[in-house]
């Protein structure tokens, strides 16, 4: 059972790959309920009626690692709505030779799961909404729940 993983390598520094990843609204929605920086902090994804999840971070190493637990969720087009339940998502931030790659792994999200093969679409489209915002300054996230 692999986990969705998804990586990309920037010149950015890993505070500004840092910055990117903790600001939520940034690249993935700009209305977020909550907020994405710390631990504790719990924040709340909704994608009109088809997807919404409640993510709580339980790490954060400042310019190496942020990770949320999915504490809770609805994805509406598939038998199993909770799949993303308990779920972990981890951004690794890594240098070398100046430049810095930012791995992207949601645990738990497998190949037999029903939304994997769509939710991996839509991790793409942020992931690159998260590279963009690092980058160019610029995501492209979703504008409202």
């Amino acid at each position: 059972m692999e986990d969705l993983k998804i990586s990309f390598t920037v010149p950015q520094t890993p505070s500004e790959v840092f910055e990117a990843v903790t600001n939520v609204r940034g690249w993935w929605l700009a209305t977020l309920d909550g907020e994405s920086a710390d631990v504790g902090d719990e924040f709340v994804y909704r994608h009109g009626d088809l997807h919404y999840s409640r993510h709580r971070l339980t790490e954060v190493v400042p310019d190496k690692k942020v990770v949320w637990l999915t504490t809770d969720s609805s994805i509406n087009f598939v038998d199993d709505k909770t799949e993303w339940t308990g779920t972990t998502v981890t951004f690794d931030i890594l240098q070398k030779d100046g430049l810095t790659t930012l791995e992207f792994t949601h645990q738990g999200l497998v190949p037999q799961l029903e939304c994997f093969e769509a939710c991996t679409g839509g991790w793409q489209y942020y992931i690159d909404s998260l590279r963009q915002l690092i980058v160019s300054g610029e995501g492209h996230p979703d504008n409202k729940a």
